[in-house]
């Protein structure tokens, strides 16, 4: 009897503090923080996902592959720099799907433009499909992070 007291006493003392109402935690909430990043009241946003893809037009391996990409990426680093692009990098290829952007702008043809400026796009090695993405406000961040763990930069 002694042997089923003690599994009784626990889950009972389980269930009374289950059953209890217990308030919820009040998340460390940074207005300013919020303001800066554009956050609506669940700290989320939205942004302009860009998908590239491989182009009709590979450009040849050589010195002027080489130049469209070192323009891709300092293309990248100038949109970084300006606050419109917070997300950028490659992917594995599979079906076409080359690489990514993520833009804090508000619509589609403002994304469109500034993936316009893109030499990897100019030269058809890239084309783009774009799609409205609703994430954390706190990705805007990431392009003044990332300096602080980078030990090169491109």
């Amino acid at each position: 009897m002694k042997q089923l007291i003690v599994p009784m006493f626990i889950l009972v003392s389980a269930f009374g503090v289950l059953g209890q109402d217990h308030p919820k935690a009040t998340p460390a909430f940074d207005a300013e923080l919020a303001k800066k990043t554009g956050a609506d009241e669940y700290g989320m946003r939205e942004y302009i996902l860009v998908i590239l893809k491989t182009g009709p037009n590979r450009v040849p391996a050589g010195k002027a592959r080489d130049a469209m990409f070192a323009g891709h990426l300092a293309n990248i680093k100038r949109l970084a720099d300006e606050g419109k692009m917070v997300l950028a990098g490659p992917l594995n290829g599979v079906d076409g799907v080359r690489g990514l952007f993520v833009f804090a702008v508000s619509t589609i043809d403002e994304a469109k433009k500034l993936v316009a400026t893109d030499p990897a796009i100019m030269k058809g090695e890239f084309i783009a499909e774009y799609h409205k993405w609703y994430g954390t406000a706190a990705v805007i961040l990431l392009n003044s992070l990332h300096p602080k763990i980078a030990r090169k930069s491109y």
